[in-house]
């Protein structure tokens, strides 16, 4: 099926459900599925909302507030609960079930009292394959998944995205940042602030895909391998340690093998 066919597919998806609740975070897939559902069911039968909670980085839900204006959507800000819960703060490798059953609990909540039919989430086809404890919430409570419905590909939503000259068309990905906690090392407010900012001060310097994985007193920085020998360059590597040493760690390091995403789960192939 060609990428034009599977968002007419798309679009039949989202009439046949009439008016919908979208978790947003500003992302590629969730962007895109706003505008799809904006430009099939209109804008009075579409509510973003995002979670503005420790998790997601403040320039992050500032953009993604933008992005949703500047398309023509209502958008909502909610304030997610998983920090008060240990199932989420203990860090266990299911951790992202407990936080995505308190937001789409959250959200059917606010469906439910605007008279919404469904709640949606920006899954793709891709994440069939991909270790995704919150897919499980979202099939517990009932929370479709029209991209993977549609079948459509991470590499389609970009290039379709490029076609509605979304924003978002060549984003990086950025999951929330206690995904750079290792599972088993307690989530704290103060932890994500520390990676939040050590985040911002590497993208202030102009690197565009990393991370910054908290291992207590040690920063782990990711970059892509082609990018390792420009960040340990003097001039950079003295700023980026003295910067991150006085957020508070005591150690920080390269990671030789590069960027890959969803490294912390490397962990789990070898048990």
């Amino acid at each position: 099926m060609t990428k034009d066919f599977k968002y007419q597919h798309l679009q039949r998806i989202l009439t046949e459900m009439n008016k919908v609740v979208i978790a947003y975070s500003g992302g590629v897939d969730s962007t895109f599925l706003l505008k799809a559902a904006l430009d099939t069911l209109g804008k009075a039968n579409v509510l973003a909302a995002i979670a503005a909670g420790s998790s997601l980085p403040k320039d992050q839900l500032d953009n993604a507030l933008q992005i949703a204006c500047d398309i023509g959507a209502e958008v909502i800000t909610v304030e997610p609960t998983e920090m008060h819960d240990p199932n989420f703060t203990r860090n266990a490798p299911d951790r992202c079930f407990h936080c995505k059953t308190h937001l789409f609990e959250l959200l059917l909540d606010i469906a439910r009292a605007k008279s919404f039919s469904y709640v949606i989430y920006g899954n793709n086809y891709d994440d069939r394959s991909d270790f995704r404890p919150g897919a499980k919430a979202a099939e517990k409570l009932g929370i479709r998944a029209p991209l993977m419905e549609a079948e459509l590909t991470k590499a389609e939503i970009r290039q379709l995205s490029r076609e509605m000259a979304l924003p978002t068309a060549d984003q990086p990905a950025s999951p929330c940042l206690a995904s750079r906690i290792p599972y088993g090392i307690d989530i704290t407010h103060e932890k994500l602030i520390q990676v939040e900012q050590a985040e911002k001060f590497l993208r202030e310097m102009g690197f565009i895909e990393f991370r910054v994985r908290h291992h207590g007193q040690i920063a782990r920085i990711e970059v892509p391998a082609n990018q390792i020998e420009s960040i340990a360059a003097a001039s950079v590597r003295e700023k980026i340690v003295a910067h991150l040493k006085s957020l508070g760690f005591t150690y920080v390091t390269l990671d030789l093998q590069g960027f890959r995403s969803g490294s912390l789960n490397e962990s789990l192939k070898n048990k």
